[in-house]
């Protein structure tokens, strides 16, 4: 099995898989203790229309995906911060209309080639080196601004209105943690693609958050099991010649499983 980490395109896949595991454990940390999940789902989708964009404008995909998701994120956090009560149908709304437009400027984009499959459902196999670069200058800037900020991150997380009284610019901070969710969903659907990516932002810090008690422990754990299940999935799909997007996410769901069976023996002795 290790024979397969010689070959170039399967070293390029484990950078890619370490990178997007790092920012996986970061981003979601605060995607869990937030309780944001919906809506990184609504901006993981809704960034497919930056992936149609691209291709109709016949620009590098990483960087205009990036860019559309952000404006989306944005977008959802100016809606859902004033209409708290109906963000749920705005955020179906958004996920709808990003995935509809990619579509379309797919279907209109001349000479259209590009498989779809590897978009929604990862293809981490034929990262290239241009994504790696891409990928490490977004991951430096995610976790510059969360280390940066994380004092003010960590009141929000655990007490938004003790936050608002001591000072803490929670409305910015939203604003930015939306931002870098979407900037971290970009980078995971080169790993598992856009169907699979809550899954990784999610199930690696829910095992760490029952496991820890401090947020930047829960971090720095869920990257830990971020990297884990992202390289024996890989690992599995080469030896098993699996989707390798498909198979990380199994990997993470069986870890999932086993911490909560874990979790419930140890409850019962």
């Amino acid at each position: 099995m290790l024979e397969a980490l010689s070959y170039e395109f399967m070293q390029n896949a484990l950078i890619a898989g370490l990178l997007a595991s790092i920012i996986c454990g970061v981003i979601g940390a605060l995607v869990v203790v937030n309780r944001v999940v919906l809506l990184s789902g609504g901006i993981a989708h809704a960034s497919y229309g930056g992936v149609g964009l691209a291709f109709f404008l016949g620009l590098p995909m990483l960087p205009v995906t990036a860019a559309f998701a952000v404006c989306s994120a944005l977008l959802m956090a100016f809606i859902t911060m004033r209409v708290k009560e109906r963000a749920d149908t705005f955020i179906g709304v958004m996920w709808a209309a990003g995935m509809a437009l990619g579509i379309i400027l797919l279907d209109i984009t001349p000479g259209y080639n590009v498989d779809l499959m590897s978009y929604l459902f990862g293809g981490i196999l034929a990262t290239p080196q241009s994504d790696l670069v891409l990928m490490g200058w977004l991951a430096a800037i995610v976790l510059a601004v969360v280390f940066s900020c994380y004092k003010g991150f960590w009141a929000m997380s655990f007490d938004e209105e003790f936050a608002r009284a001591r000072g803490v610019p929670v409305t910015a901070l939203y604003y930015i943690m939306l931002a870098l969710i979407a900037l971290s969903v970009v980078m995971v659907i080169r790993v598992v693609g856009l169907i699979l990516v809550i899954a990784l932002l999610t199930i690696p810090p829910h095992i760490a958050e029952s496991r820890t008690s401090s947020l930047h422990t829960m971090m720095l754990l869920s990257s830990i099991l971020s990297m884990v299940f992202c390289t024996s999935g890989l690992l599995l799909s080469y030896e098993l010649n699996l989707s390798s997007g498909a198979t990380i996410i199994a990997v993470s769901v069986a870890g999932f499983a086993l911490s909560a069976l874990f979790s419930k023996i140890r409850g019962a002795e």
